[in-house]
C-alpha cells in the first residue's frame, strides 16, 4: 500500500529527471510545479510522449490524452464533420467531436478546424484530419479537465526551421525503413544511425515513433513531430537504453499460441 502511494511522486519525479535532460536549463520552478500536477493528477508521462515543452510552456499530445481516456474508463468518442463549415475544393474542414466519459454521460463536445492558413506548412494536404484530431483532442481536454492546449491544435510546432527544410509534405516513412522520398536525407540518416548504434529493432522504433507523434503511422506525422522523436530517442538510449527496450518491447504484438 505504501508502495501505491508513492508512484505519483516517483513519476513526477521520473518526469522531472527527464525533463531537465531533455530541456536542460528551462526547467524552472513554476514549470516544475505544472508538471507535478500534471504527473500526479492525470499520469501523463514524457517518456510515452504526453507532453512536450515548446517555447517555455507545456502542451498535452493527441497520444496523451487518448491514453489518459482509456486509463480513465472512456465509453466512447463520436467524430462527424459538420458539412455546412466544410469546403472540400479550399481544404477546409470542420469536425464535431463527443467524448462520453461513461455509457450515461450526456457528452463533452469540442470542436476542430483546419485549413492552409492554420495548419503547419508540414502537413498541407492533411487538413481533414487535422481538423479532426483537433476536434478529439478538445473535447479530451473538455472531459477531463486539461487545461493544457494540445500540441495538435497549434497552426505550427515552435522553434526555427532547419536549414534543410525545402518541402511542405509530411515526413515519410515506408515498411521497408525510413525514406524522404528525395527530401530531408538527414533524418533518415539519424534515425538508422541511432537504430544501428543502439542495436534497436526497427519495426518497434517506428511503432513507438508513431505512438509518439500521435499519428497511425510514422508515415503521417510532420517533420517537426519526427525531429521532436529523433532527439528523444538519442536521449532515451544514452540515459537508460534498458527502459526504452522495455519501453519498445511494449509495442511488439503477441505472438498467438499453437493450439
Amino acid at each position: 500500500m505504501k508502495s501505491e502511494k508513492l508512484m505519483p511522486r516517483q513519476r513526477f519525479r521520473k518526469n522531472l529527471r527527464l525533463a531537465r535532460f531533455i530541456w536542460p536549463g528551462q526547467i524552472d520552478s513554476a514549470k516544475a510545479n505544472g508538471l507535478r500536477t500534471l504527473s500526479e493528477n492525470y499520469k501523463l508521462s514524457i517518456s510515452a510522449g504526453d507532453l512536450h515543452l515548446l517555447e517555455g510552456k507545456w502542451y498535452v499530445t493527441h497520444s496523451g490524452l487518448l491514453r489518459l481516456s482509456a486509463r480513465s474508463g472512456c465509453s466512447g468518442i463520436e467524430v462527424q464533420p459538420l458539412t455546412k463549415f466544410c469546403d472540400p475544393a479550399s481544404q477546409r474542414w470542420v469536425f464535431k467531436a463527443t467524448v462520453y466519459t461513461t455509457p450515461r454521460s450526456r457528452g463533452f463536445v469540442g470542436y476542430g478546424d483546419a485549413e492552409p492558413g492554420n495548419v503547419s506548412p508540414l502537413v498541407r494536404g492533411a487538413e481533414m484530419r487535422v481538423a479532426e484530431t483537433r476536434a478529439v483532442n478538445r473535447a479530451l481536454r473538455k472531459a477531463y479537465g486539461i487545461g493544457l492546449c494540445s500540441v495538435e491544435e497549434l497552426g505550427s510546432l515552435s522553434g526555427p526551421p532547419t536549414p534543410s527544410v525545402g518541402s511542405a509534405q509530411p515526413y515519410r516513412f515506408h515498411a521497408t525503413g525510413p525514406s524522404t522520398n528525395g527530401h530531408h536525407p538527414r533524418l533518415r540518416d539519424q534515425l538508422c544511425l541511432l537504430i544501428r548504434e543502439h542495436n534497436l529493432d526497427s519495426t518497434l522504433v517506428k511503432a513507438y515513433a508513431a505512438d509518439f507523434c500521435g499519428t497511425q503511422t510514422l508515415k503521417d506525422a510532420g517533420r517537426d513531430l519526427v525531429e521532436s522523436f529523433i532527439s528523444h530517442l538519442a536521449k532515451a538510449a544514452k540515459e537508460d537504453r534498458d527502459a526504452l527496450v522495455c519501453k519498445l518491447n511494449s509495442y511488439a504484438r503477441p505472438v498467438e499460441a499453437n493450439p
